[in-house]
């Protein structure tokens, strides 16, 4: 067939949610989410250590203004889920949204409505300066609750 056609079946594979393939050949969802930290003061190393205790894979950006690199780094690694951390709880989600489309919410005060956010099928999320393992354990939980069968 025309390459064309095959554009949908190879994007979908190459997600982080086909990751593996089952002992008959078919496709099986992984159950280890790939989060993105951008924290805009360089911090983020204790939601990444939730989110590595709960069984996801954290990927920290250095430095500062690191939100604002979010999706960048989203894109680039087939991530699954972003998070963003700033003053205002939503800078580097709203540029991660409009660069490359993905459904965000920014201003989530507390790790309860981050895992909302998860559930309604955000890929951003923008939060305040709340660097926690609370933080990165809740929003494993809701994606494994979301997308595992």
């Amino acid at each position: 067939p025309p390459r064309s056609t095959l554009f949908p079946y190879t994007t979908l594979f190459r997600s982080n949610l086909f990751t593996d393939r089952d002992v008959k050949g078919g496709w099986i969802m992984s159950n280890k989410p790939v989060i993105v930290i951008g924290h805009r003061m360089g911090d983020g190393k204790r939601t990444a250590k939730g989110i590595e205790a709960a069984g996801g894979t954290a990927i920290l950006i250095p430095g500062m203004l690191a939100d604002m690199k979010l999706g960048d780094v989203m894109h680039e690694n087939n991530a699954d889920l972003g998070l963003s951390f700033c003053g205002s709880g939503g800078a580097g989600a709203v540029t991660a949204a409009t660069k490359y489309g993905y459904k965000y919410k920014q201003y989530q005060r507390t790790p309860a409505a981050g895992a909302q956010c998860v559930k309604e099928g955000c890929q951003v999320i923008g939060f305040p300066f709340m660097d926690s393992e609370e933080l990165g354990e809740t929003i494993v939980k809701a994606w494994k609750d979301k997308y595992e069968k």
